[in-house]
């Protein structure tokens, strides 16, 4: 099999990460298919579709307070003994009229009966077996719920696009719905390529290690709600890496690869991109992730991410996780940085902008602190592991100083 030379399809420049991140943002398009799913499987979904109230909610007047049901005017005419006929309950409304001079007692919830117009409290009465006594003014309305107070029939209750949290849940099992239409998950497929990679529970032969970057990917996937499909470890032969990708194209919305993006000889996963599909980019200016590869292969979106493991944990974070976002018809939101003084002075060379892991904290004061957590070679996943935070060198600063204020990212929330 023929493979392009990839220097013919290389931009003349390397891209910005932002410039990468826009291009990422611009190819990639929500997705357009549904599906209905059972609520009590809808926690965390978009909602495809607006949902409005079939009936009113509250359906029914109902008292806000345990007390007594009865007319105001019973109380205005200068009455201060009502006669106690019933009991209206939640769920076992009273059956009957409330005349002049009656009360029914009731509880929290409890359809308000027909003649009644307030609720006189239980702790402002004095109850004698069947009649109670009440001295001080009523208002008419005063402790009832009216129906549709909470939702109107016909209101809109969510808007298509929402993401549904507990609240939403409860507030859609009030309307009676059981199903709710959302957008698909999108479906994302996962490669490791690399001779040397061996799965857990291999021995380890010279030269070989175990493959981490599978689980970081699918970990970082399950915290975004996406389906996976892991593909496993592919060698790295051209003819297997193509029959891989075509299969995985076929089933996925977005394929995943980590490995064979740089320049080696064996590196074939950007040049395969080239020949099978549409090179978007390759090279960003951006310390660890340099060999990061966007383009689409049919119609499947493809990221050919780094192989070293804290590499694929940043390009992941950085250009994968907001494109699956906006895929899922979820919020795109940027990250969140701070402005925290570094408590260590930092390496850095001119020319890319570089994401070292530190370990940030906010005093009292509301002063961010950030440290390094050491070490901040690409293939070290400890310092991912210890750090809570990225710390954000522009691309053309130099090594920096102690003490110097520098943005930060922290990293609650992203996986």
């Amino acid at each position: 099999m023929a493979i392009p030379s990839v220097c013919d399809v290389l931009p003349p420049s390397t891209l910005t990460v932002e410039q990468a991140q826009e291009r990422i943002l611009t190819a990639i398009q929500p997705i357009t298919q549904t599906e209905t799913v059972l609520l009590e499987h809808a926690l965390g979904r978009v909602l495809a579709q607006t949902i409005t109230a079939p009936f009113n909610v509250p359906p029914h007047r109902n008292s806000a307070m345990d007390g007594y049901a009865l007319h105001s005017s019973s109380l205005t005419a200068g009455l201060n003994q009502l006669t106690v006929i019933g009991r209206s309950l939640a769920g076992h409304p009273f059956q009957g009229d409330v005349g002049q001079g009656e009360c029914v007692r009731i509880t929290t919830g409890a359809v308000v009966p027909e003649g009644a117009d307030t609720i006189l409290i239980q702790e402002e009465v004095k109850r004698f077996e069947d009649r109670i006594e009440y001295f001080g003014r009523i208002k008419p309305n005063k402790h009832i719920r009216h129906p549709g107070e909470d939702l109107a029939q016909g209101s809109e209750v969510l808007q298509q696009g929402r993401v549904l949290n507990a609240a939403d849940m409860g507030l859609i099992a009030s309307l009676g719905l059981g199903h709710i239409t959302v957008w698909r998950k999108p479906k994302v497929a996962i490669i490791s390529t690399g001779d040397e990679l061996r799965p857990i529970g291999s021995p380890l032969g010279e030269g070989q290690i175990h493959d981490s970057n599978r689980y970081t990917l699918r970990a970082l996937l399950q915290r975004l709600g996406v389906e996976v499909i892991d593909f496993g470890i592919v060698a790295d032969e051209p003819s297997t890496l193509e029959q891989a990708f075509t299969t995985a194209a076929q089933q996925a919305d977005v394929l995943i690869t980590t490995g064979g993006v740089s320049v080696g000889e064996a590196d074939y996963i950007t040049q395969l991109l080239g020949q099978l599909g549409r090179i978007n980019f390759w090279k960003i200016a951006m310390k660890p992730g340099k060999p990061l590869a966007f383009g689409q292969v049919g119609t499947c979106s493809f990221f050919g991410l780094p192989g070293n493991p804290v590499s694929t944990m940043a390009t992941f974070l950085i250009f994968v996780r907001p494109a699956l976002l906006k895929l899922g018809h979820y919020p795109v939101r940027s990250v969140i940085e701070y402005r925290a003084k570094c408590l260590t002075s930092l390496k850095k060379a001119s020319g890319r902008q570089d994401y070292q892991r530190g370990v940030c904290h906010q005093d009292e004061q509301g002063q961010w602190w950030v440290k390094s957590t050491g070490v901040q070679e690409s293939h070290v996943l400890r310092s991912m592991s210890r750090a809570n935070c990225f710390m954000v060198l522009a691309k053309d600063w130099g090594d920096v100083a102690e003490g110097t204020e520098i943005p930060i990212i922290p990293f609650e929330g992203l996986f």
